[in-house]
């Protein structure tokens, strides 16, 4: 079966403001979840907390867009992980929106529609397969050792220049940059030329989002810049991933490039979409939960002085604090069929968005769930990484990294604190932290 392509033209239905069935809980969202400006205070936990109790399937409109189901409860949103054919990632991403058609970036919507976590049976195993190598306990291991040096020069660099400092500029941010240029096989010439266009169009994809909502004033040289590095992006993944077909190496690159799907490399559209997905989900996720971490130390002094008392609890500390922070906010399905979920009723095409933050907050699951703690028996049972066949990749690694940064952050600064000082850029997809200011005691 040949791999379709996702078409850039795809439209979605606009119009649609009320679900097909009706709503079995006739409840207004607490909070606008589509908003951008909500998340740069952090994630609703109490709107979450209200959701759960009064709508656990709660349908929340949107301002450009037909609405979705916000599902908000742990039982739940396991059912539609593992609901693979009920609840499709390839029928309509997996992505809260993608805009009007008009507004979309050619280039960069094609290739986040076109990746392999936006495919379902039979299209996504076989390209899961070709990454699978690299991720795998005995590879982990031998990346574990880079990783160690790395956060060893990195802390030997800030207590070079002083007590404070903005972690994320000093060490959250550069840390998973190093690791996943390990693992991709970035030479060390062009690992720079990543930083500029994870840290550009980062800020640059919301900062449109909001231009468009009608937020922010529109700066036409800003968006000319998104164009320029966003066609720099590309043009670089499309030369490296071609050569590594002509000149294979052992790095995840190589396995990219030479996937096959029965029996065919993949196409350009493809190329692109990995190039995006594995740029962007490798790092993300591991740096706004290494920033998070020391917020959450800092704010539970006790569970603080109980790891350093204890470093055996590193391991469940850092499930637990995954758990707390839900890196990624959310991931959207696309029902496939008339369905029902805890007693609503949901037709085909309508968007069901799965609340991580939510699920990792379920009370009926976690015992006082919004406090931090690394004895918790059932930590590692968070969703943070999904479940069922979309379940993370990346786990393992950005597991060992928060435990090898905070084994040697707690080490040699065992004083450490957070000053009190946060950014937390316009992300609903990601909590997505740009500063927190550190005091290494």
């Amino acid at each position: 079966m040949p791999l379709g392509l996702v078409s850039t033209t795809t439209e979605h239905t606009y119009d649609a403001r009320e679900p097909a069935f009706g709503r079995r809980w006739p409840v207004e969202p607490p909070v606008p979840l589509a908003s951008l400006k909500l998340f740069t205070s952090g994630q609703p936990y109490a709107a979450f907390a209200q959701m759960r109790a009064e709508a656990p399937v709660l349908w929340n409109p949107e301002a450009e867009g037909p609405g979705f189901w916000a599902v908000t409860r742990y039982d739940d949103v396991r059912t539609v992980e593992l609901d693979t054919e009920t609840y499709s990632s390839q029928k309509g991403g997996i992505n809260l929106s993608y805009g009007r058609p008009e507004k979309r970036h050619p280039l960069l919507f094609a290739a986040a529609m076109n990746t392999m976590i936006c495919l379902d049976a039979p299209y996504h195993m076989p390209l899961r397969r070709e990454h699978m190598p690299f991720f795998t306990p005995a590879h982990v291991k031998g990346l574990r050792e880079r990783v160690e040096a790395k956060v060893a020069s990195l802390l030997d660099a800030m207590a070079a220049r002083g007590r404070h400092h903005d972690l994320v500029e000093m060490f959250s941010a550069e840390l998973p940059l190093f690791t996943l240029c390990e693992m991709l096989g970035v030479e060390e010439a062009d690992r720079p030329k990543l930083v500029k266009w994870m840290h550009f169009l980062e800020v640059a994809a919301f900062t449109l989002q909001a231009q468009a909502e009608g937020t922010g004033e529109i700066d036409y040289a800003f968006f000319g810049q998104f164009v320029q590095n966003v066609l720099e992006m590309f043009e670089y993944g499309q030369a490296v991933l071609k050569a590594r077909r002509v000149d294979p190496r052992n790095d995840l690159l190589s396995a990219i490039a030479n996937a096959r799907i029965d029996g065919e490399l993949l196409p350009d559209e493809y190329l692109d979409g990995s190039w995006l997905l594995i740029v962007f989900a490798g790092n993300d996720t591991t740096r706004n939960s290494i920033s998070g971490t020391l917020k959450l130390l800092t704010e539970f002094p006790d569970q603080k002085a109980r790891l350093l008392a204890d470093a055996e609890l590193m391991p469940n500390m850092v499930h637990e604090a995954i758990r707390m922070i839900s890196p990624v906010i959310y991931m959207r399905r696309t029902a496939t069929r008339d369905t029902e979920l805890r007693g609503q009723k949901i037709a085909s095409g309508e968007k069901v968005v799965m609340f991580y933050g939510a699920a990792n907050r379920d009370p009926e699951v976690f015992a006082d769930p919004d406090r931090f703690d690394v004895t918790r028996a059932n930590a590692k049972d968070h969703l943070a990484f999904g479940l069922g066949p979309h379940v993370c990749l990346g786990q393992r690694v950005a597991n060992m990294q928060l435990e090898v940064a905070w084994r040697q952050i707690l080490g040699r600064f065992p004083n450490i604190r957070w000053t009190g000082e946060i950014e937390i850029a316009p992300n609903n997809f990601v909590h997505a932290i740009s500063k927190i200011g550190v005091d290494l005691g």
